[in-house]
């Protein structure tokens, strides 16, 4: 219902039988004890089933998926419905999972503050994860079978480069811009019929995604001649110097779902060169490869943003390169002619796994899906004093230093009870970067179940366990490189942060939620 309908746990509990029991069937039950049907099979059918709308996907009346989802969690199937309450109460049906969800409380009492979103989500996921009984037909992510998405620069070439043709066009790419037989971005515009590439642009770890250093000179590309100008080197920016024979920049970078992941910082650099300078500006755009659906944080706070904090995100966004491109120029205010290539068949729920794309390392230490999934909480942690598996064939799976104890430090984590994940204690020694050449002692991350796995709260287990177990070998000083949230870091260091539940995490995360809707593309 809507504002001024009040009910109970047993009568919504009676409502929600009733429905699945429509949707679903349920011949086992005795005729004395099945729910009462109000509304006929076929009506509960077409109110319950999705329709695109600019929000994302909705029933009638009911919402499925779009920025207020945040209280569905993430382990229900593609068939739930529900509906979220002003005062903190929640009601969501899964025909998939054979489930009902009720989550009733008064967050306006006493103050009339108060936000319980994402708690509820968090709470549907554990029941799911505890009682979902995943049924056979049902169209969930279990079920998914994988389909070959086409990316951005594959659209284009379909369309025969309308949208370029007798432009002159600067690229910004890498080794992962690509179409699906292989051949790099720059080879395919450069053999565009209508199209001139008149210039190359580097990001961060350079053209061809091996460098690991703190500024990337300026190169030269071997099959066109094309000088590539490093953004990752004296200037983060084109220069008007750079961009002086171009009429459209183009942008084709795999990104990996990480608020601090320079790539995305590399694209809003040009965005507003291009606004400067009166440049148009072309996004060919990629799935996020850990899924459009989870977003957590914490929030960038205001006046951190940095190279690895290019706009007000959380740590974990859920949004593709395209739709924050979308985001940057809305929200920075800035004039720029900007188009987004969309990908084909990919939507929100889908992961790289399901995509039928093959993985390209993004960068010399992103080296497979589970390390791109550890990536956002892992990460956070990697400007402190431990190693985080650079210099190791495993980055961000293992984490560790000399002066850690893996048994101690894993138990200490086991005591966090995060989902989806266990901890083996190990040793060591990384061929370079933090504690190059000495012995380190640790623990492994293996993930056990994907979609329970909740990446940023492990990272911010981890940050709180070594503050527990090691305040004086710690050196956090540099905590906060990453993380860009002091509220989070004091809460690290005075030992009253909770990983998974503190409220503090959520500031801002709703009215986020809320920001992006308008900017995404896919369901």
């Amino acid at each position: 219902g809507h504002a001024g309908l009040f009910s109970t746990l047993k009568d919504l509990s009676l409502y929600a039988k009733s429905m699945l029991q429509s949707l679903n069937g349920d011949s086992k039950q005795p005729a004395e004890k099945k729910s009462p049907q109000i509304l006929s099979p076929g009506s509960i059918e077409w109110m319950t089933r999705g329709y695109l709308v600019p929000s994302g996907v909705r029933g009638l009346g009911w919402d499925k998926r779009s920025g207020f989802s945040i209280i569905r969690g993430d382990l229900f199937s593609d068939r739930a419905f529900g509906h979220g309450g002003f005062t903190g109460t929640v009601l969501w049906i899964d025909p998939g999972t054979d489930l009902f969800f009720v989550f009733l409380s008064n967050r306006v009492h006493p103050d009339g503050k108060g936000l319980v979103n994402p708690l509820a989500g968090k709470i549907a996921n554990q029941v799911v994860a505890c009682f979902g009984e995943h049924k056979a037909g049902s169209d969930s992510k279990v079920a998914r079978t994988p389909v070959v998405v086409r990316n951005g620069i594959d659209v284009l070439e379909s369309q025969g480069f309308r949208m370029l043709q007798g432009q002159r066009v600067g690229l910004i790419t890498n080794h992962t811009g690509r179409n699906l037989e292989g051949l790099n971005t720059v080879t395919v515009l450069s053999k565009a019929p209508g199209v001139k590439l008149a210039a190359l642009f580097s990001p961060e770890h350079g053209f061809e995604g091996k460098l690991d250093i703190a500024k990337v000179d300026h190169s030269l590309d071997s099959s066109t001649g094309l000088v590539i100008y490093s953004l990752y080197g004296e200037t983060r920016k084109p220069t008007a110097q750079m961009l002086s024979e171009i009429d459209t920049i183009v942008f084709d970078i795999q990104d990996i779902g990480a608020r601090f992941y320079t790539y995305v910082s590399t694209m809003g650099e040009a965005m507003k060169a291009a606004s400067e300078h009166g440049k148009k500006f072309v996004v060919l755009d990629r799935p996020n490869p850990i899924g459009g659906q989870v977003v957590s944080g914490p929030m960038l706070e205001k006046g951190q943003e940095a190279v690895v904090a290019f706009h007000s995100l959380p740590v974990r966004h859920g949004m593709t390169i395209g739709e924050l491109a979308k985001m940057f120029r809305e929200e920075l205010k800035l004039q720029l002619d900007l188009t987004v290539v969309p990908c084909e068949g990919w939507t929100r729920e889908m992961t790289w796994d399901q995509t039928g794309l093959t993985w390209v390392n993004p960068s010399p230490n992103m080296r497979s899906l589970t390390q791109a999934f550890l990536y956002p909480g892992v990460g956070l942690i990697e400007s402190t004093n431990v190693s985080v598996g650079r210099g190791t064939d495993t980055p961000f799976q293992v984490v560790g230093a000399p002066w850690i104890s893996g048994v101690e430090l894993a138990q200490e984590l086991y005591r966090a009870g995060l989902p989806g994940v266990v901890f083996v204690p190990i040793e060591f020694t990384p061929a370079s970067s933090k504690h190059a050449n000495a012995l380190c002692k640790g623990v492994e991350l293996i993930i056990t179940d994907r979609d329970r796995f909740e990446s940023v709260a492990t990272g911010l287990a981890l940050a709180k366990a070594l503050r527990r177990l090691y305040p004086a070998a710690w050196e956090t000083k540099n905590l906060n490189t990453l993380l860009r949230n002091q509220v989070i870091r004091d809460a690290i260091l005075d030992g009253s942060l909770d990983p998974r539940f503190d409220a503090r995490l959520s500031e801002g995360l709703f009215e986020f939620g809320q920001r992006r809707q308008k900017f995404l593309i896919y369901p």
